[in-house]
């Protein structure tokens, strides 16, 4: 009974290695005009990453700034210690919006694994859904892929480039420049499913704390009907907001689907 024990604990916590979430970041997301930079990208939590993303999954890499439209060749990624690096100079002034999307990759897990994963996500739709259809004990085969975004103050002037979508599969879009908001004041996002608003979804956000796991002090709130959700950034440093969209699939080869989203910004 131990030995199965075990291994029912090392399957659960494999899968929640596995349910990596990526975020796009940078050293500070203050800028200045015709800057070099380098984004990166954490591929595990928002502090950690646990291994690299490979240039052969990336898609749809985009900087979009004030007369700025940059696609990102495959020469301006490297890798380095688990992490992909996006290397790239600023244009002018005004507030940018970077955003990367991968390929998608299936993942296969028995039912006890699956299970552990939804609860670690919380994804309560899919959980209730599976307990109606009477699936709770059978495995799934998971089709995921991810797609991450930061926004980018460039120099003291602002622009609304920020609030362009980036038409990904899944993204949030801002409703308002948290590079100028006060202490105490709310910042606004718009989730987007393919285009259109994602409405009384469940959304995760938390900030970066010296000394401890940013994902100890994480957040959740909800979409409103017309897909809004705002939160109140409580302290300066960066922020993310994330989310995952899982919706079961009928005669195909994979069970669910899923598109994994977040943002990232930083408060002055």
């Amino acid at each position: 009974m131990r030995k199965i024990s075990f291994v029912v604990i090392l399957v659960a916590v494999t899968v929640l290695f596995m349910s990596h979430e990526l975020f796009l970041k940078t050293d500070s997301h203050f800028l200045e005009p015709n800057e070099a930079v380098q984004l990166y990208l954490l591929n595990g939590t928002f502090d950690t990453s646990e291994n690299a993303i490979t240039t052969d999954r990336i898609i749809q890499p985009k900087v979009i700034g004030p007369n700025y439209n940059m696609q990102p060749k495959e020469e301006q990624f490297t890798i380095k210690d688990k992490i992909t690096y996006l290397n790239f100079t600023t244009g002018d002034a005004g507030t940018y919006v970077a955003g990367i999307s991968t390929l998608p990759k299936v993942l296969e897990m028995n039912a006890k694994a699956f299970n552990t994963y939804l609860e670690h996500e919380g994804l309560e739709n899919t959980i209730a859904e599976r307990k109606v259809q009477k699936t709770e004990n059978t495995g799934a085969k998971e089709r995921y892929s991810k797609h991450v975004k930061a926004l980018l103050q460039v120099g003291e002037k602002s622009s609304m480039d920020f609030m362009k979508p980036l038409d990904y599969p899944i993204e949030f879009v801002p409703m308002n420049n948290p590079f100028e908001i006060n202490s105490g004041d709310a910042v606004g996002f718009k989730l987007l499913r393919n285009g259109k608003p994602l409405a009384n979804h469940i959304v995760h956000y938390s900030t970066a704390v010296p000394g401890k796991d940013t994902h100890e002090n994480e957040n959740s709130t909800k979409t409103n009907e017309n897909g809004l959700v705002s939160i109140i950034p409580t302290s300066k440093g960066k922020w993310y907001l994330a989310t995952i969209h899982m919706e079961k699939k009928e005669g195909e080869e994979v069970d669910y689907e899923s598109n994994w989203a977040t943002l990232t910004f930083e408060i002055k």
